[in-house]
């Protein structure tokens, strides 16, 4: 009788606990207290098909898909590795022989989203940017060498840099948070910055990322922790910036897959959630 008390209860905390951790990991976090904002993007990815209202599904350059050979990446982006499930986007990777630019053979497909414009939309606005604000996204990353998931905001002009990366994870090293921006300096010479904070394993559940962006400072946080404070006025972006999210395959950076990558690989964001100060 005593020991059935004592396991009825240690499973009623046992179960309070995880409910208080499910709280916890579902907890949306909001803008940093100082100041009052305003929401001016919003996306819960609760409908059974992707916004393109909101969204595009490739780089500017989309010609029936995408990919950044600056950086030797090894996937070819297509729009039907995008999907929207279960309340949320699903950017997957998975081996698959494709060929895009200039016939060029590629071993993996995957699939990203922005809020900018492709080639033959140049001429009209970005579905989305802003100048400053507070960026929020819940989101899980995968694991496994070679994969390369990103959120990441780049200029309404179509040009490289600046750049202001919020998230970046290597799948071989899922316990780093990686935060980096790149710019131009006045010499006009690309110019790079960037923090890798050790963390628990990124990838084992649902993280919140956010990104405070101002005139003066960018500041990175994780689940409302502040990972980063950048100051250096010369390598903060002054134009409004639109937000890309996507799951990489190999390039320079993370190294090609290998035998105990597992695929399709999934890349999911649970929601997007975009302020800006009042007044500003």
């Amino acid at each position: 009788m005593v020991m059935g008390y004592w396991i009825a209860a240690l499973s009623g905390l046992a179960c309070a606990l995880w409910v208080a951790n499910s709280s916890a990991l579902a907890r949306d976090f909001g803008p940093p207290g100082n100041g009052q904002w305003e929401r001016i993007f919003t996306e819960e990815f609760n409908g059974s098909r992707l916004d393109r209202g909101k969204w595009t599904r490739c780089y500017w350059w989309d010609k029936n898909g995408c990919t950044n050979l600056a950086n030797n990446e090894l996937q070819w982006y297509v729009p039907d590795n995008v999907s929207v499930a279960n309340g949320h986007l699903h950017l997957t990777a998975k081996p698959e022989q494709v060929v895009g630019h200039e016939g060029r053979t590629f071993n993996y497909t995957s699939g990203m989203v922005t809020t900018g414009r492709n080639y033959a939309e140049r001429a009209k606005p970005d579905r989305f940017a802003t100048k400053y604000g507070y960026f929020e996204i819940r989101a899980r990353v995968p694991r496994g060498k070679g994969l390369w998931p990103a959120i990441w905001l780049l200029p309404s002009t179509q040009e490289p840099r600046p750049e202001i990366d919020i998230l970046e994870v290597l799948g071989h090293a899922t316990d780093t948070y990686e935060m980096h921006l790149h710019y131009l300096d006045q010499q006009k010479s690309w110019q790079s910055d960037g923090k890798s904070a050790k963390t628990a394993d990124l990838a084992d559940g649902w993280r919140v990322y956010g990104l405070e962006w101002r005139k003066d400072v960018v500041v990175w946080y994780l689940d409302g922790k502040e990972m980063w404070r950048y100051a250096k006025v010369e390598g903060i972006s002054q134009e409004p910036m639109y937000l890309l999210i996507n799951l990489a395959v190999g390039g320079n950076w993370p190294g090609s897959p290998n035998a105990k990558t597992k695929f399709p690989a999934d890349f999911l964001v649970d929601y997007v959630r975009v302020w800006r100060r009042v007044g500003s």
